[in-house]
């Protein structure tokens, strides 16, 4: 797979709010996390989600990796030394 998920992951803010979503489905990368989160296989998903492939699965994943790698965290409440 290609290792950019920009080429199966879009955000247009006319569908489900600006969420981010697998191209050309209304399936968005939350849920694919979510069921992932939730213990379903790979198999699983493909086969509730047959619009879905293996690619698209990584591709959630990948987005949702650089979401995080961009997050910032503050503590709170704030530590007082």
């Amino acid at each position: 797979m290609n290792n950019d998920w920009r080429d199966r992951i879009t955000i247009d803010p006319d569908i489900l709010k600006g969420k981010p979503i697998i191209k050309g489905t209304m399936i968005s990368v939350e849920l694919v996390m979510e069921i992932l989160a939730n213990g379903w296989t790979e198999k699983e998903i493909i086969k509730n989600y047959p619009q879905l492939k293996k690619d698209d699965i990584q591709a959630a994943l990948m987005y949702a990796t650089d979401v995080l790698k961009e997050e910032s965290v503050y503590p709170y409440p704030p530590c007082m030394s």
